[in-house]
């Protein structure tokens, strides 16, 4: 019997992610109403990353909901992602693949600081991130940050280290009146690779905000991906297709 109402239900969940937006109401950001005319109109909203590439390859789908939304958007990366001694080349990349996702030249800023590098094996000192961020919050009068969770989706340290550093602004109250965070979920390896398919585990199980991207604005994620183009190693070419991370995106409140 389940069989017969599963196909109509995915189709209605994935009209669901077509719109831009899906919450729980139990939990619902003040900040965030429902999609649609709904939507504030002065959402102020700083991403912030930790390479050149992150943009694209996991908060597409909140960028580009975020923008259909009419919010405005900022994007503070951590460092240039000069690992490979490539980092002028990828803050060129970074800002092309911004403007296809819909951020200004003028709203992107990469700290890139000698004490935070691009290291998978460093943690980035939390007081000195911590007081970066802040910064960028309170010159722009940000309402809404985005970052990665504790597992920093693929448990790379420097991603973990903005978890830590925005925990340690909320947690310690230093955070603006009425500006909110929102972390992305980390999901498991099979969910991580299944791309659409993942959708219905994502409408279930997501507790507070979930963008899943159209056909149209999925290929759009992959434009921004391709500015990349210092990053487009085979495995990535594979990432694009398979990556729910492309479509999907499942985040809650900090």
């Amino acid at each position: 019997m389940a069989l017969l109402w599963l196909g109509p239900a995915l189709l209605v969940l994935l009209w669901l992610g077509s719109c831009g937006l899906r919450r729980r109401r139990r939990r619902a950001p003040r900040t965030l109403l429902a999609a649609g005319p709904a939507w504030p109109d002065d959402v102020r909203a700083l991403l912030v990353t930790a390479h050149p590439d992150d943009e694209a390859m996991f908060f597409s789908p909140t960028l580009l909901s975020l923008g259909r939304l009419q919010a405005q958007v900022w994007l503070l990366c951590g460092s240039s992602g000069n690992y490979y001694n490539q980092g002028e080349i990828r803050k060129k990349e970074l800002e092309e693949s911004c403007a296809v996702l819909g951020i200004p030249p003028s709203n992107v800023a990469v700290i890139d600081h000698r004490a935070l590098p691009d290291n998978p094996a460093v943690e980035w000192d939390k007081q000195l991130l911590s007081t970066f961020v802040l910064k960028h919050i309170e010159t722009n009068n940000i309402n809404l940050v985005v970052t990665f969770d504790a597992g920093g989706v693929s448990g790379h340290a420097n991603h973990i280290s903005l978890y830590v550093a925005l925990r340690h602004l909320h947690l310690e109250g230093k955070l603006p009146e009425g500006c909110q965070v929102l972390i992305l979920e980390s999901v498991n390896l099979l969910r991580k690779y299944i791309s659409m398919l993942d959708v219905p585990i994502s409408c279930l199980l997501s507790r507070d905000v979930l963008f899943i991207l159209t056909k149209e604005e999925s290929e759009q994620a992959k434009r921004a991906m391709r500015c990349h183009r210092s990053q487009l190693l085979w495995f990535r070419h594979i990432y694009l297709v398979f990556s729910r991370y492309m479509v999907i995106n499942s985040l809650r409140l900090l």
